[in-house]
């Protein structure tokens, strides 16, 4: 299985999954003008992977910001990790969230009322962005 790797954009996330060591990381803002265009090849990576991963698996979740078309579309991929936990192998969602950002840890906390893969929430500070 290959690595799945996306390089963000303003509107669309990183995405680094890799199949060897189970990390999977998306990272940045996902509003995407076509959600499920995006995220089509996102979940059918994750549909194999499923299937065929031996390793534990954590996802890293570190957006900013995203639309309502895009929860909808994370929200199937925690799901379809939680068919990893019908197979007995291990997984947890890192669900990272700015100190000053509320309500994304609030969010976080819905998604994991909604499906039985244990969160981890992890509270980070911003770094400044320099203007050069």
């Amino acid at each position: 299985m290959d690595l799945l790797n996306y390089k963000g954009t303003e509107t669309t996330p990183s995405v680094n999954f890799n199949p060897e060591n189970g990390k999977l990381i998306i990272e940045g803002n996902s509003i995407p003008n076509d959600a499920e265009e995006f995220f089509t090849p996102i979940l059918s990576w994750l549909e194999e992977y499923v299937n065929t991963t031996k390793v534990k698996t954590t996802l890293i979740i570190k957006l900013h910001y995203f639309n309502v078309s895009s929860s909808k579309r994370i929200l199937y991929m925690f799901y379809k990790l939680n068919e990893l936990l019908k197979y007995n192998k291990p997984v947890v969602i890192k669900w990272y969230y700015s100190e000053d950002e509320d309500e994304m840890f609030e969010v976080g906390q819905d998604f994991a009322f909604m499906v039985n893969v244990p969160f981890h929430f992890i509270e980070y500070t911003p770094h400044p962005v320099s203007v050069a």
